[in-house]
This record gives structure tokens, C-alpha cells and sequence, in this order.
């Protein structure tokens, strides 16, 4: 069988402040889905129409990766503390998100990514939760907290298989958030967190069972995310071997 073709939505590495900062951030998100024998196929705001086209109608998978705040507009607000918007990207992360979403193929989203689908799922957003965030990648320890799994969800079931379920410790690398009155209709909660602004929604899955998944911490980061994340990258990529068979 063919390696699963995974679509990963990027950052335009050469537009950030550190470029060289991006493009290593960027890679990590392919290699994770490399590690467990899927076939990153990376797309970026710059990508030309015809390779995009054919990336996602060929498409096994969708993984929606980190970045800038989602342009508060997508979600009917005006802004309230988001900073750094990229509208051409959530233009191409609106298409992906329609198309796989058409062709029912496992999604995943990371940071932006797990907020990217709440948005087009229905749902809002916390535009800035003070105090929360930490030093950026590469510049300094990330900030940690606790994260607290949902008994009974298929995340807790990913990350705890033996029905221990608790609290374990993710990185944070976010300004923005998932508040409860802020959860799109559809989506279920398998995650929540502390902050100043009160408990965050820190994961996501599709009550209908549909193989989408988001997660607001970033488990590519593997020097400050525990080791049983590795299960969510390994769930993820062999989901999309069943739209690879058929491919």
C-alpha cells in the first residue's frame, strides 16, 4: 500500500520574523507525520493553484498545523487582541478544511489548526488570554501547564489506553483560546486547562465519531510534550491509510 498522502497547511516561512525559525517549526510538523510512514505533501499561501488543486483532491489526510491568529472576521468579531493575521492563509485553510471535510478524510488540527476548525465548525474564539503564553519556540523553555483529559473520549482513549485518566503536562505556545461558550456546535471537549481567563478547551473531537481531532498544545515539539502524544501522531496517520487503500 501507498504511504497515506497528508496534506499540512504551513506558515510562509519566508514572511515571518525569523525565517529560519519558521522553517524549522514548519518541518517538524512534517516530519512527525514522516516518523509514523505517512507522506507529508506541505501547502503554503504561496503554493501555486494547480499543486494545491491536486494536493487536496488526492488528499488522505488533512493535518492543519500552527501559526497567526485566524482573522477575527471568519468568526464575526471585530479585533479584540489578535495580532498577526494572515487572511491568504485562512483562505487556504478554508478550502482544505471544505475539501476534506467533502471527501470525509481524517483531519487533525495543531495550535491555529485546532482553533482553525472551531472557527469553521460554527465556533468563536478567546481573541487574548493575558498571562498565558510563554517564550516562542526556540527562544527559551516553553511554558507548561496541566492539561486534563475527558473520561470516555477518544482522546482520553488515545493518550491513556489503560483508563488512567488524569492530568499530564503539555507545552504552551498560545495567546488565543477555546472557552466552553465558545466551542462550535458539532464538537466535543476531550481536554481542558487552567488559565486567567478561566478553563480553556485544550482538545476537540467530532461527537458524530468522524476521525477529527485538535489539540491546542503542539506535540511536534516532542523536547517538552509527553511521550504517549506520539499515539495521537500514530492514530492520525493510520486513520488515513483507509482513503490511501482506496486511492
Amino acid at each position: 500500500m501507498d504511504r497515506p498522502r497528508i496534506a499540512v497547511t504551513l506558515a510562509v516561512a519566508a514572511r515571518q520574523k525569523d525565517p529560519a525559525n519558521a522553517a524549522q517549526k514548519n518541518e517538524l510538523y512534517l516530519e512527525g507525520i514522516r516518523r509514523h510512514g505517512g507522506e507529508p505533501i506541505p501547502l503554503d499561501a504561496t503554493t501555486d493553484l494547480g499543486t494545491r488543486s491536486e494536493a487536496l483532491t488526492t488528499m488522505d489526510g488533512l493535518l492543519l498545523s500552527g501559526g497567526a491568529d485566524v482573522d477575527p472576521a471568519r468568526y464575526g468579531q471585530p479585533m479584540r487582541g489578535s495580532v498577526d493575521v494572515e487572511p491568504d492563509r485562512d483562505a487556504l485553510e478554508a478550502e482544505a478544511w471544505a475539501t476534506a471535510s467533502t471527501r470525509d478524510v481524517p483531519i487533525l488540527g495543531i495550535c491555529r489548526g485546532f482553533q482553525a476548525i472551531n472557527i469553521f465548525s460554527g465556533g468563536t474564539l478567546l481573541q487574548d488570554v493575558g498571562g498565558h503564553v510563554g517564550a516562542a519556540w526556540g527562544k527559551g523553555p516553553a511554558r507548561m501547564h496541566a492539561m486534563r483529559l475527558v473520561p470516555g473520549t477518544r482522546l482520553a482513549r488515545i493518550l491513556s489506553p489503560a483508563k488512567v485518566v488524569g492530568a499530564t503536562e503539555v507545552n504552551a505556545y498560545h495567546h488565543q483560546g477555546v472557552l466552553a461558550g465558545d466551542l462550535a456546535p458539532g464538537l466535543v471537549a476531550n481536554a481542558w486547562a487552567a488559565s486567567p481567563a478561566g478553563d480553556l478547551v485544550e482538545g476537540i473531537e467530532a461527537a458524530d465519531g468522524r476521525f477529527l481531532f485538535g489539540i491546542q498544545c503542539h506535540p511536534e515539539r516532542r523536547e517538552s510534550t509527553p511521550a504517549e502524544f506520539e499515539r495521537l501522531w500514530n492514530v492520525f496517520v493510520d486513520a488515513c491509510r483507509g482513503p490511501a487503500a482506496r486511492r
